[in-house]
């Protein structure tokens, strides 16, 4: 029996540790800059004012940066900003 991919199933941390120990630093260090990211953009809705227009957007500027990264190392690691997430 197979899991849906629409149910997060958690990771026990010592697993985490051990895929986080296959990777290089750099990609990890995305990964976390990616994810941080994706949090910081989806913080913001409806009608923005300036200042939070250029915190969405300098969050965003991070996203780029960090998914540009981990698609160097592997596509399917890139992270998208959405409702979803």
């Amino acid at each position: 029996m197979t899991a849906s991919p629409l149910i997060p199933v958690p990771i026990p941390d010592r697993v985490a540790a051990l895929i986080g120990s296959c990777m290089p630093v750099h990609i990890l260090q995305a990964e976390i800059d990616a994810d941080c990211a994706v949090r910081e953009v989806n913080r913001f809705r409806g009608p923005l004012c300036n200042e939070d227009r250029a915190d969405r957007e300098y969050a965003l500027s991070v996203l780029a940066r960090a998914n540009k990264v981990l698609a160097a190392y592997n596509p399917k690691l890139t992270i998208k900003p959405g409702p979803a997430y």
